[in-house]
């Protein structure tokens, strides 16, 4: 048995996210059905994270253990040839020890949020970043951010529906930047709530619009209160960028 681990880009529009759901379509599901043709085997795939319905992937890393003799070239090639027409991509492949583990052996996750800030309407780019058209100040955001990076409790950026055992996380970066009516919004930790990503963006745009200060965001911090959340961004902005592992 020998453990692959792959480097997957993907659009994340036509999904219901990375894990496989029985109400629709998801990565996990196309990369398994793939495998399976490649190999005649059944087998799981693990990620670095998971991601929601809409939420897109630059690097996001994952392994599977496969029995069949077969080089990780060969494999990556048959993958991609398998998984047109869905919008995924096997990037890299590579053997790696058995006790790697995309998941519980990753030391550090990255996440951008693209927003389009514009009146225009979204062409090509729609369900690819989130388009807000009121002016938004980033740097008014840019300093509201640096209130949410260090270790807090983020209940209020947390999902009802969020499984981790603790709302209590590092956040290690939030930047936020500009380029002409482009923004992206840069988050870095060793793991994230669901949507906790989601739920710092919007209420930095809300910051971003003047519709709060960044006292407003620090008071909705310590409230611990999913009810202080000032708006949860949509998912078409978020990206999984990378994933941090011992020895990179």
């Amino acid at each position: 048995m020998t453990r692959f681990a792959f480097t997957v880009e993907f659009d994340g529009r036509p999904f219901m996210g990375w894990q496989r759901q029985a109400h629709g379509p998801s990565v996990q599901q196309a990369i398994e059905d793939a495998i399976h043709e490649v190999t005649g085997e059944r087998v799981a795939i693990h990620a670095a994270g998971r991601t929601d319905a809409g939420v897109h992937g630059i690097a996001m890393r994952a392994h599977a253990d496969i029995g069949k003799a077969i080089t990780p070239f060969r494999l990556m090639e048959a993958l991609n040839a398998l998984l047109r027409p869905h919008p995924v991509a096997i990037l890299a492949c590579e053997t790696v020890p058995q006790e790697w583990h995309a998941r519980f052996s990753c030391l550090g996750r990255s996440y951008v949020y693209r927003i389009a800030n514009r009146r225009a309407p979204l062409t090509w780019e729609s369900g690819l970043c989130w388009r807000v058209i009121q002016p938004l100040d980033e740097a008014a955001m840019q300093e509201a951010a640096q209130l949410l990076v260090g270790r807090h409790d983020f209940t209020t950026f947390r999902s009802v529906h969020c499984q981790a055992e603790s709302p209590v996380k590092t956040l290690d970066r939030l930047d936020v930047e500009r380029m002409g009516d482009r923004i992206a919004i840069h988050a870095e930790a060793r793991s994230f709530l669901h949507h906790q990503v989601r739920s710092m963006v919007g209420c930095l745009a809300m910051v971003g619009m003047g519709r709060w200060s960044p006292g407003d965001l620090e008071a909705a911090r310590d409230a611990k209160d999913r009810a202080a959340l000032g708006l949860n961004a949509p998912p078409d902005g978020l990206y999984f960028v990378r994933a941090l592992y011992p020895g990179e």
